[in-house]
């Protein structure tokens, strides 16, 4: 049971990376080099650097997006830079000695921190462990003790010339309030002058707990005390404390034989552990105090940790997964102007995405180099070699799994084509699937591999060209739709020729010239399928890299079924999905259980917004493509979702969306066969530090899912007084009754200020979710962790169980305490003269008698699980 055992440990840091090493750090834009030496703090929260003047800077681990060493590394620009490091001698060893760390708030505002060694190949392991140590999943899902440590571990750091604690740094770390920050160093018996200083010996971990105790009482958590222990006590005994564990903070769905509960004899550990009072912990005893750091602690986190780290079957084909996808990566801003960036395509895939769209047009001479831009606007360039480059150092730093190619192709030169494939070929080496697996030939009826079969490989989607003679430029009307040649005799009928598409099309009356078209159907096109519309055949050169994801023109969910193959993909606008999703929705869902689909913003959205991903994940669709420079809504939930399963960028479908002989309709209002709903409470009990002014704040709560699912957006009042430190709400529970398919949905709660400035949020999947009390630490609206503010909730999921059935599921589940009180009712009848009701009460052995038949039969809302007695769960 995690509750007992936390599955995430905390980062491992290793000593020469607390111990520090001497670097050099520079800085283009001031010309500056500065001897420093660089350290990671033991608990490895922060990466700081101690100048000669003993000045020194920090850097928040959960900041670092990336680090590069070597050729990848940032090089001085400036003659004086170079100069210092004899960049210009041909027996120069910076490159072995450069170290690059990238910090930032989002993908786009970065900054890029420049040292360079002493030592030759010491920034190689540097790079490397401080990664590590970034991308750990329990850095971003650290539980709120280690963010209150986190907090302390600065103060102590953050020194004098004397070596002691300015008192003003505790006013600049809770500004909030300056005078109960005063009050609380009073109460702690330490000075409160903003002049004075503290030394570190007297600020040891137990005053600083103190110090936070008076600062931010918590008479919250002492009611939930008061209700557990014996009554006239002070404390609460370990036999208290296990039923709490029980009754609370345990699934109430899980099978007691697979999940045994909690036993006082291993409670005694969380006493031990948590109590601040050694005569307390001899006696098996948790004080108030104890209970609120028992609160905190890894054992309660809010989200089940298995689900965070690889956890599901990867040996799966590859449509039966959605794949974190990216819309016109390489921009940084606006669809029309604003800068391109290589960068993009790093940041992007650091983040977890593992699809990435190159737009591609033709280089001007006398260099014809291919470029990347959103053509027709006034967005920048960038060389395509360059994006090839930033991809190939990028692509498995975070993920191991496949990444995906999705190229637009607007180069219309057979010459610059050749010049694009081989600069996949060289500079992607041995990482580029140029030949299908000899396991999954590319033939109709054969799935696809699966992402771990792919493992390390880079895959392309290009238009595929098979004729072997050459053809000439011609553009398409039809997004993605392939370029006409006709097949070779001696070519099999297995792949997607080009010539039988266009024949296809044709049939179908969807073919039309671009050149018969005039400047509005043009300009009409443009807007909804912005420059897809408009691509180019594709030569032999990238041709040949093509093969398990062949792009084609969507024709029918008839004429798909018929060709049953699993390596053609067709891309929509969000409008064209929409529009077949609300017509033939459990079609769009049988489409990609056998191949892939992505869909992409419409071409109106010049402002790079998103449209909700939400409605295309419930069809199935596997590359649900965003633009990652804008963390609106839409983004915060694809980077809530693909945070889980090791951040591998690709998420198991339901097997609803992946069997055949099952149908999934994903507009379904009454029950899904077999799948067990789910019925989910939320009590927002207090804040903690949300805001660094003092105001008055509300938080907001909702559920996205399918679209039979609970819709509203719950808010509590404004809190009563402008109070950011330690605001209490005592308001009713939050229920949303049903939510039909949990692995589909997340649940969204949001704090803002009054006026509606965002403070933080959090999302994060209901199946990820555990029942209890829980602190809720925020997030940035770019995914970012937040160290102070945090909420503290009382969160309750149950099986969704009917009206209709809610004494009949009684009976099963206590079936002596459910006919006691039948009978007490009975007898009550009587007694008022009043008859009992005509329908009689179920009998025993007939009410228990259903337990197979009649719960399924209502509603698979109740059906037993196989894993234990009705309604249980099988897991964590």
């Amino acid at each position: 049971m995690s509750l007992l055992n936390p599955v995430l440990l905390p980062p491992e840091v290793k000593s020469y990376l607390t111990r520090g090493e001497r670097f050099i750090k520079w800085d283009d834009e001031t010309s500056m080099a500065s001897p420093v030496i660089l350290r990671v703090d033991p608990n490895g929260y922060y990466l700081y650097w101690t100048y000669q003047s003993k000045e020194m800077e920090f850097l928040d681990i959960t900041s670092i997006r990336d680090t590069r060493f070597g050729k990848f590394a940032k090089m001085p620009k400036t003659q004086k830079l170079r100069e210092v490091f004899n960049l210009d001698f041909p027996d120069n060893t910076f490159l072995l000695k450069t170290l690059t760390v990238v910090s930032g708030p989002d993908m786009v505002d970065l900054t890029f921190h420049n040292f360079v060694s002493y030592k030759e190949n010491v920034s190689k392991d540097w790079a490397e462990d401080v990664l590590a140590l970034a991308k750990n999943p329990l850095t971003a899902n650290a539980p709120r003790s280690r963010f209150l440590d986190k907090i302390l571990v600065k103060l102590k750091m953050h020194l004098n010339p004397e070596g002691k604690i300015p008192v003003k740094n505790f006013f600049q770390m809770f500004p909030a309030d300056r005078k109960r920050v005063e009050a609380a160093l009073s109460a702690c018996h330490l000075p409160k002058g903003k002049n004075d200083s503290i030394n570190p010996e007297d600020f040891p971990e137990p005053v600083y707990r103190s110090f936070l105790m008076n600062l931010c009482p918590r008479p919250e958590i002492d009611e939930i005390f008061t209700s557990h222990h014996a009554k006239a006590k002070p404390y609460m005994t370990k036999e208290h404390l296990t039923k709490f564990i029980n009754q609370k903070q345990r699934d109430a769905r899980l099978n007691s034989l697979l999940f045994p509960p909690a036993r006082p004899d291993q409670v005694q550990c969380l006493i031990e552990k948590y109590e601040p009072s050694g005569i307390n912990i001899q006696r098996g005893q948790l004080s108030p105090e104890g209970m609120v750091w028992f609160l905190c602690g890894p054992e309660n986190s809010i989200v089940a940790q298995d689900k965070l780290i690889l956890n599901q079957d990867m040996s799966q084909p590859l449509n039966h997964y959605f794949i974190n996808s990216s819309h016109n990566t390489y921009l940084t801003a606006g669809q029309f102007s604003g800068p391109s960036s290589s960068e993009m395509y790093r940041q992007v895939l650091l983040s977890g995405c593992r699809c990435v769209e190159l737009d591609c047009w033709k280089g001007k001479p006398p260099e014809e180099e291919p470029i990347i831009t959103h053509g027709f606007t006034m967005t920048t360039d960038i060389l395509f070699k360059d994006a090839v480059e930033a991809i190939a150092e990028s692509a498995f730093k975070t993920s191991l799994y496949p990444v995906i190619l999705s190229f637009e192709n607007h180069v219309d030169s057979p010459r610059q084509q050749a010049k694009m494939a081989e600069y996949c070929r060289t500079i992607f080496g041995d990482t580029l699937l140029t030949e299908p697996l000899d396991r999954f030939p590319v033939k109709p009826g054969v799935p696809l591999p699966s992402p771990q079969d792919l493992l390390g490989k880079i895959l392309i989607k290009n238009k595929k060209n098979q004729s072997p003679a050459p053809i000439p430029p011609k553009k398409e009307l039809c997004e993605e739709t392939e370029g006409f040649s006709q097949p070779s005799p001696a070519m099999g009928e297995d792949t997607v020729w080009v010539g039988e598409e266009e024949a296809e099309l044709e049939e179908e009356e969807e073919e039309e010239e671009s050149g018969n078209l005039d400047e509005e159907e043009i300009k009409k096109m443009q807007s909804d399928e912005g420059t897809a519309g408009l691509e180019v055949t594709a030569y032999e050169e990238m041709s040949s890299l093509v093969n398990y994801i062949q792009p084609t023109k969507f024709i029918s969910f008839e004429f798909s079924s018929q060709k049953n193959r699993s390596y053609v993909i067709s891309s929509f606008t969000e409008l064209k999905a929409y529009d077949l999703l609300t017509k033939s929705p459990v079609q769009f869902v049988d489409y990609n259980k056998r191949q892939m689909s992505r869909i992409y913003p419409k071409g109106t959205r010049m402002d790079s917004s998103n449209y909700s991903p939400q409605m295309f994940w419930n069809a199935g669709c596997q590359m649900v493509a965003l633009n990652f420079q804008t963390m609106d809504m839409p983004m915060q939930q694809n980077m809530a979702l693909f945070e889980f399963n090791g951040q591998t960028g690709y998420l198991l479908k339901h097997e609803f969306m992946r069997r055949p002989d099952k149908q999934f309709d994903p507009f379904s209002v009454d029950r899904i066969d077999v799948v067990v709903a789910t019925t989910l409470s939320i009590t927002v009990i207090s804040g903690q530090f949300l805001s660094e002014r003092s105001v008055r704040t509300y938080v907001e709560v909702e559920v996205f899912g399918l679209p039979g699912d609970p819709k509203r957006r719950y808010r509590t009042k404004l809190t009563p007084n402008a109070n950011s430190i330690n605001p209490v709400w005592k308001e009713d529970p939050f229920v949303f009754e049903k939510i039909m398919m949990p692995e589909l949905a997340s649940l969204r709660v949001a704090v803002l200020e009054e006026g509606g400035k965002f403070i933080g949020h959090r999302i994060i999947p209901v199946h990820a979710l555990q029942s209890g009390y829980h602190h809720l630490c925020l997030r940035s609206e770019s995914n970012m962790p937040l160290t102070m503010p945090a909420l503290f909730v009382f969160l309750e999921m149950k099986d969704y169980v009917p009206d209709t059935w809610a004494d009949l599921t009684v009976a099963l589940t206590n079936p002596i305490k459910f006919f006691n009180a039948q009978d007490k009712k009975s007898v009550k009848l009587k007694d008022t003269g009043n008859d009992p009701p005509e329908r009689p009460l179920p009998q025993r052995n007939s009410a228990l008698g259903q337990a197979n038949g009649a719960l399924t039969s209502a509603g698979s809302s109740v059906a037993p699980s196989p894993n234990g007695p009705a309604g249980t769960k099988g897991q964590l």
